[in-house]
């Protein structure tokens, strides 16, 4: 008992989610206002200030917290609200009825991804990168990394959509860690999609995105970009149409995992590569982040008591090699990295839920891998970040992509 308190003093949540679902109620989701109600908006608006300056020391380095702040400075001076005034939160007005763009299926073509390629050039190559347990890393590229990477981490940050984990000691002081919470924020995009952020922890894993919308806004091409519950509080699976994306998140046991279909395209969408170096499904792990599981799987088959990754206080406890080998064995037949790193992770945490975590990441994996030969990989990689990375994806044109987002705003522009 005196640990779990400790532990949860330990990762007080930010409580960013709090404040912007605060906001959707009081304004009703709703970001233009009728020109009666700007005064109550405003009002509503520096409430939503001071709720992200109360919760700002413990949302640093979140995405959803910057997010909500730039849109809250954007929004007040959209709509010429002072800084200074009163903090009431009245409803401006009631939700959209039914048939509303919630339920849009008209988008046009240019919010649908594969179409528009389709007319352009040959259909698209699609690539997968997944996160599960302690943690284990899949990159675009298929390589397969088991990494520490504890705090918070990029695992995608393109022009189209960025993905921060946050990964916390199993225990406090152990050298196991998982990931505790996930920010996926979609980009705006011309045409099709609002901003959007989507935040889930451990316990809460949300089938809305944080203004507690299910799809991308008012835009006509709205239903680009979907979100949809599979399992309640366990499987959440999201549609983003405009870029030809897949994400599935779940939550296994206390923990979060995250698998994602994008195209090669999509992937590459970045201003600067050589800025990339800490986009981990793209780059991998630091070296000095991943972790030699050949070494220690021989420690662990050794007659001796495996060993903790790396010294520290807390060693949780943990299965026999030969149990944790019989319980992945049950869920993970064929014995590729999956299946050592469903072993790892018993060896490493102790929890059975772990088998299901890579259990799922490899369901995943047969769900968004375009490849199916090489869905089970069996040799692990320890190499530099971004090894093999630019011969795996060229540098190209701005592609596709770039050309209908220009065309998306010649209308503005013209």
């Amino acid at each position: 008992m005196m640990v779990r308190l400790f532990f949860s003093l330990a990762i007080t949540p930010c409580k960013i989610l709090k404040c912007n679902s605060e906001f959707w109620s009081a304004t009703s989701g709703s970001h233009v206002p009728a020109s009666d109600d700007v005064p109550e908006f405003c009002a509503a608006l520096r409430t939503y200030a001071l709720c992200t300056r109360r919760t700002a020391r413990t949302c640093r380095g979140d995405l959803a917290y910057h997010s909500a702040v730039h849109g809250i400075e954007d929004l007040m001076s959209q709509h010429n609200c002072s800084k200074d005034g009163p903090t009431s939160q009245p409803r401006l007005r009631t939700l959209p009825p039914a048939g509303d763009s919630q339920e849009r299926s008209d988008s046009p073509e240019i919010c649908h991804y594969e179409k528009s390629f389709h007319k352009h050039s040959a259909a698209p190559n699609y690539t997968h990168c997944g996160l599960f347990g302690d943690p284990h890393l899949r990159t675009f590229t298929d390589h397969f990394q088991t990494c520490k990477v504890q705090g918070a981490w990029p695992l995608i940050d393109n022009n189209y959509l960025n993905v921060q984990v946050t990964n916390t000691p199993v225990l406090p002081g152990s050298a196991a860690t998982a990931t505790s919470k996930l920010t996926i924020i979609f980009k705006n995009f011309p045409e099709c999609v609002d901003q959007k952020v989507y935040q889930a922890e451990m316990d809460e894993l949300p089938s809305a995105f944080a203004d507690g919308s299910k799809n991308g806004g008012d835009k006509h091409g709205a239903n680009s970009l979907k979100i949809t519950e599979k399992v309640s509080g366990q499987h959440v699976e999201i549609q983003a149409k405009y870029i030809g994306t897949t994400i599935v998140v779940r939550q296994v046991g206390r923990y979060l995992t995250f698998a994602v279909r994008m195209p090669e395209e999509v992937v590459n969408a970045v201003e600067d590569r050589d800025s990339q170096g800490l986009y981990l499904c793209l780059r991998g792990c630091p070296l000095n982040q991943q972790i030699d599981f050949q070494a220690f799987r021989a420690n662990a088959e050794s007659p001796r008591r495996p060993a903790a990754v790396s010294p520290s206080p807390v060693v949780p406890e943990t299965f026999p090699y030969e149990t944790a080998v019989a319980k992945c064995k049950e869920k993970l037949p064929v014995e590729d990295l999956y299946y050592q790193a469903c072993v790892f992770d018993l060896l490493t945490t102790g929890d059975v839920n772990f088998t299901l975590a890579a259990y799922y990441a490899l369901e995943d994996g047969k769900m968004l891998h375009s490849n199916k030969d090489k869905l089970h990989l069996f040799e692990r990689t320890r190499e530099p970040p971004g090894a093999a990375v630019a011969a795996a994806f060229p540098l190209a044109p701005q592609g596709l992509l770039g050309t209908l987002t220009l065309l998306a705003l010649l209308p503005v522009l013209w």
